[in-house]
Parts: structure tokens; sequence; C-alpha cells
């Protein structure tokens, strides 16, 4: 019997984020998924180094990797349409249940356990949160990339993504911003 999961993962290159925008460059699912699991496991580092312990960066990573798997059924939803009211944003996230278990369905047997929690109900895991803050500053950082650019279209985005990064009460993700962040404003010869 074909299996069809990683197939389908291969998708999430075609699924371009951002749609309702003009954009300089245009992201899509797969550009965005590397970017979260890289930062998750960045602020999992983050929290193991300086601030107590306890992170599974390995495993924030593979959450990262796979946090918008449902989307190679779904699509990406913009978000003034996915949040635009509770009772849509309720049916849309039944929607995303039902397809990531007909995502689960094209795995093998004998791997679903170890894909289960990463597709279904990922937010139950510990690493959980750190993968939304990640989640958070990618589409950050995609903004200021944009304004960077000098495309405007980006500026609210950015004030409301930054608003909600500093609503967090994360010191991981408060000195990766510190840190980090800064540089992806920079062109290649200052990065060097």
């Amino acid at each position: 019997m074909s299996r069809h999961f990683f197939a389908y993962m291969s998708r999430m290159k075609h699924i371009k984020r951002w749609s309702l925008m003009r954009n300089t460059w245009q992201e899509d699912v797969a550009q965005h998924s590397l970017q979260v699991a890289m930062i998750a496991h960045a602020l999992a580092l983050y929290k193991n180094a300086r601030f107590g312990g306890g992170a599974d960066p390995e495993r924030a990573a593979c959450l990262g990797l796979y946090h918008e798997a449902p989307e190679v059924i779904t699509g990406d939803m913009p978000t003034p349409i996915k949040y635009f009211s509770g009772a849509f944003r309720a049916a849309f996230g039944q929607i995303e249940s039902l397809a990531s278990d007909r995502l689960l369905n094209t795995v093998p047997e004998d791997l679903r356990p170890a894909l289960r929690p990463l597709i279904q109900d990922p937010e139950k895991d510990p690493e959980w949160p750190r993968v939304k803050a990640a989640d958070t500053l990618s589409a950050y950082i995609k903004c200021i990339e944009e304004e960077s650019a000098g495309n405007r279209e980006f500026s609210k985005a950015a004030r409301e993504t930054l608003a909600k990064l500093k609503a967090y009460d994360m010191p991981e993700l408060k000195a990766f911003m510190e840190e980090c962040l800064p540089a992806f404003t920079l062109t290649l010869d200052e990065l060097d």
C-alpha cells in the first residue's frame, strides 16, 4: 500500500503565505516551517543555557517542522479571514482537525505513534509555547524584511505582530529578539 504523507509534506512549497498582501518576495509554507523549526530550536537552547533548562530543542524543532502540516490539505488561510469571527475560527478549527486526521491516515501505521503528537493536537506538547512564539517571530521577521525592502504593505502587520511578541512572558524569546533579531535587517555585505 502506498503511503502519501511525505509526498503531501513536499507540497508545502506550493502553498503561498501572505496571499492578501503585496510581497517583494513570496514566502511559502515550507520556507516558513523551516524558519519556525530553527527559531523554536534556538528558543529551547536559550531556555536550557540561560533560563533554568527543561526544554527539548529537538522536540521543539520537530513541532516547528510540522506545525503547518494540515495546510497541505486546507491551504493557508489569511489571518484576517481566519480570525474574522469566533464562529468562523471554530469552524476552521474543525476543518484543520479533519485535515490532521486525514493526513495522519497517509502515514504508515507503524510510524503513526511517532508522528501523531506532531500532527494532531501539538498544542498539548510542553514545547508548543516556544513553537507558537517562533511562529509569531517568523511572521515578524517577514514583516521587517519586507519593510527593509521598502514595502510599506507590511507596516501595520509588523506593529501588531511586535505587540504580540512583547506580550509573551518568555525570557528566551526576549533574549533571541535582543541578540539575533537586529541581524535580519542587514544586507549580505553587512552580515559579513
